[in-house]
């Protein structure tokens, strides 16, 4: 029987996913998921190929006190409550742009000190995903990472390089390339996959450190370099979310 075999989510888009027990997919994807981002000096997007670093840092965010905390790999903690400024259009994946508001606070600083970057912190009304509302919620099953494993002649490829957020466990290799189109019950939650996740550098890079380690990239162009999908260089899929619900690990995924 198929079934959820993580949840991973993160407050901040760039910094480190987090895996946890469940949590509530909306219409606009997981609850808390990516509601802020980071830009540089010019407005323009920053993500974690170039700082990797990033991937360190470990983001909390509590919707009630509106306190954000972001744990730094020394092992302080930045701490405050979110204060909104003025709105902003900024860059986004792509040529696409994002208008959001800017975040006064400490998090700036302390995310500039560590990567040598000048970093602002932006808050956005929905989540700040790639592909926007079609792609509020990810899937990637194990079987997919097993076979990326054995063509990279590894034992264990972490689940957390592809920053995924739903991990799905008994089926196929690559099945859920077949869901794109259809109806897939996760929990209590009904997603429909709209396309195939390309992949980028981000997945070279080790999880908890950063720093590239493992040839993702060479590893899915060589066996499925030529396959016909939305994006070049597919492992897994994008949805959007037809019916919200609470998603645990173990619940049962099945197609309508």
């Amino acid at each position: 029987m198929a079934k959820i075999a993580w949840i991973a989510t993160t407050p901040v888009k760039a910094l480190a996913v987090d895996l946890v027990e469940e949590i509530d997919l909306t219409t606009d994807g997981p609850r808390g998921d990516r509601l802020f981002y980071l830009v540089d000096e010019n407005d323009r997007l920053v993500s974690n190929k170039g700082l990797g670093i990033l991937q360190q840092v470990h983001g909390t965010y509590d919707e009630a006190t509106r306190v954000l905390s972001m744990r730094m790999p020394d092992g302080s903690v930045v701490e405050a409550e979110v204060e909104l400024g003025e709105e902003a259009e900024t860059g986004f994946s792509g040529r696409s742009r994002k208008v959001a508001r800017r975040v006064s606070g400490p998090w700036a600083l302390a995310l500039s000190e560590l990567t040598g970057k000048s970093i602002r912190l932006m808050a956005s009304d929905t989540p700040a995903v790639d592909r926007g509302a079609r792609s509020v919620a990810t899937l990637l099953s194990t079987g997919s990472l097993r076979a990326l494993g054995g063509e990279l002649a590894v034992a264990d490829v972490d689940s957390r390089r592809f920053r995924m957020h739903f991990g799905v466990d008994g089926v196929e290799p690559h099945a859920e390339d077949d869901w794109i189109g259809k109806r897939v019950r996760i929990g209590e939650a009904v997603v429909v996959p709209q396309g195939n996740v390309g992949r980028c550098a981000v997945t070279t890079q080790n999880p908890d450190s950063g720093r590239p380690d493992l040839d993702t990239l060479k590893a899915l162009a060589r066996y499925r370099g030529d396959l016909e999908a939305t994006e070049p260089l597919p492992f897994g899929v994008y949805a959007t979310v037809a019916e919200p619900g609470r998603v645990r690990l173990g619940d049962p995924i099945s197609l309508l």
